[in-house]
């Protein structure tokens, strides 16, 4: 047992807890240790997660420390699909339950802070930025932190002192059929490739994906994940000759969980199914740019492999790209196009021949 930040006292008569954390895969995963400090904290609560209908569809059935997810509504700041819009009459509805403790693991605050503040409940907590409105416990949001530590840093005002550092998800029967009809016929070892990001900045260049892949085909049989837009990659795969079979918007969250769990190494920029492969115990080498590597690299590196992109600048325009106070200038170009193939390569079949994973 150890301490990140200050620890609070527990909280009595806590039967229900709500924990905010909406985006992607990869929030998700960063929430999950402090969700499970909070479970081992408060034994006797229900955990539910306010998150997104991915959220929901990846924790359905899956045994874990998240009892329920109650599916967010639309709300600037917190929740924001394409195209949605605000329904009141839905966020009232929504607002009606009653929880004994908030927490708030959305970031800064401007906007979750007074979204969960609209509750019934008799406690919050989380961070919070200097234009956000306090919680009934709070600590200073600072940029550079790793999500995850924040987090943990979070549930530790109200007693949840940290019991794991790297988010697990359990495999289900339903994970491991799907995963096994999908790679058919395919000899392991298996190199599974993502090479999507939801920001354009993050992703490395197609062409350096089918440079790793080519060079290790003949050590793995090779498949690639994602949905529509990493089709390009399983394309340039075939236009080159290399034998990598698509899976390109093929798989459920549960299939893609099993494929990556089957996987002997997972390859892939910094993205949801580069930390879902972590939680299920696959080794990884990823592709980050630096600033990343401060809020949601992974811990150790037996491993897991990080290579690094260190431009300060936009390729395009050359403006800053390291400091808070510049606004972010309107380039979705790479920012990790710089990273070499052949220092990937190595990482990719050394792991290939390890045949190491955590268990």
């Amino acid at each position: 047992m150890f301490e990140i930040g200050p620890v609070g006292s527990r909280l009595r008569n806590v039967a229900e807890i709500a924990v905010l954390r909406g985006g992607g895969l990869g929030d998700l995963m960063f929430a999950m240790p402090a969700i499970q400090s909070l479970a081992d904290a408060y034994p006797g609560a229900r955990i539910v997660l306010l998150g997104t209908p991915l959220h929901a569809q990846l924790l359905r059935g899956r045994p874990g420390p998240v009892d329920e997810v109650a599916e967010l509504p639309v709300a600037r700041g917190v929740h924001e699909p394409a195209g949605a819009r605000e329904d009141p009459a839905e966020q009232d509805q929504f607002f009606e339950r009653p929880f004994d403790l908030a927490v708030q693991l959305h970031g800064g605050g401007r906007w979750s802070n007074p979204f969960l503040r609209r509750f019934k409940t008799r406690w919050t907590a989380g961070s919070r930025a200097p234009d956000a409105v306090e919680l009934d416990r709070w600590l200073p949001y600072q940029l550079h932190q790793h999500e995850m530590m924040r987090a943990l840093e979070v549930v530790g005002l109200v007693g949840a002192v940290p019991v794991c550092l790297q988010p697990r998800l359990a495999l289900t029967p339903g994970d491991l059929a799907e995963a096994g009809a999908a790679l058919a016929g395919l000899p392991p070892p298996i190199l599974a490739v993502h090479p999507g990001a939801s920001d354009p900045r993050r992703r490395w260049p197609a062409s350096k994906f089918a440079e790793v892949m080519s060079a290790v085909a003949g050590r793995a049989s090779i498949v690639v994940v994602g949905t529509g837009p990493e089709a390009e990659v399983a394309e340039l795969a075939a236009e080159q000759g290399i034998g990598a079979r698509s899976l390109v918007g093929e798989l459920s969250i549960s299939g893609l969980l099993g494929v990556l769990r089957q996987a002997a190494v997972v390859l892939a920029n910094d993205s949801g199914p580069g930390h879902l492969a972590r939680a299920v115990g696959t080794p990884t080498v990823s592709i980050y740019w630096m600033g990343n590597v401060i809020s949601a690299a992974p811990h150790g590196r037996a491993l897991h492999r990080l290579h690094i992109s260190w431009t300060t600048q936009c390729p395009v325009c050359g403006e800053t790209c390291t400091r808070r106070d510049v606004p972010r200038c309107e380039h979705d170009v790479s920012f990790v196009a710089d990273v070499p193939a052949t220092d990937v390569i190595a990482d990719v079949v050394e792991l290939l021949g390890t045949q190491r994973r955590s268990d």
